[in-house]
């Protein structure tokens, strides 16, 4: 962003922006986008789009910010208020609210987290999916007893990409998700990490 808004008639205007892109995302897609289209849907002139935002792939990567952001909180809601029976028993719950983000968030199911505009949006030493693997890790490692270790850290790596990979086939095979591949996808990372736990 230009700047970052302080008072809340500018931070109402920037959430109005990002709302709209959401909607022309679905709508028009990335490459579809423009900044008039979105001070139109957002109601704002043009030069309230230019005041925060230097360009569309800045407006993008803000509202994907917001949905890592809101995918995290979610995460450190369900993750330590729950018992678990197995500490991979935290990864379907991280499974279920990346669903529920494609199905319930405008604009997620076409950008996810970002990989329409930068894989590295999150941190630029690390993928997107490797710094929810991590943060993942920590929370399992701290509320559930998952082994501290590398280890660790690279089946969640390995679980986050093949779930990832598998959630964006079903919505595109279905808008609210192939309930067959949904399923499939949390069997296959469950096998994966009951299996890791044994070596």
């Amino acid at each position: 962003m230009r700047r970052v808004p302080v008072q809340g008639r500018s931070v109402a205007r920037v959430q109005r922006m990002l709302d709209a892109c959401a909607e022309l995302i679905d709508e028009v897609g990335y490459d579809g986008l423009s900044t008039t289209l979105l001070a139109e849907r957002a109601g704002v002139a043009i030069g309230s789009v230019y005041q925060f935002f230097p360009d569309k792939r800045a407006i993008v990567q803000a509202l994907t910010l917001r949905n890592v952001e809101a995918y995290l909180e979610r995460l450190a809601e369900r993750i330590p208020a729950g018992e678990l029976a197995h500490w991979w028993d935290g990864v379907d719950g991280a499974i279920e609210e990346y669903i529920e983000l494609h199905r319930s968030v405008p604009g997620f199911r076409t950008l996810h987290f970002g990989d329409v505009v930068d894989v590295h949006l999150i941190d630029p030493e690390r993928d997107n999916n490797a710094v929810i693997a991590d943060h993942l890790a920590d929370l399992l490692i701290r509320f559930h007893n998952a082994p501290d270790s590398r280890e660790l850290r690279f089946a969640l790596t390995v679980s986050v990409e093949a779930a990832d990979a598998l959630i964006k086939l079903a919505f595109r095979r279905h808008p609210d998700g192939d309930a067959a591949v949904l399923a499939e996808s949390k069997r296959l990372v469950r096998g994966y990490l009951q299996t890791f736990a044994l070596t």
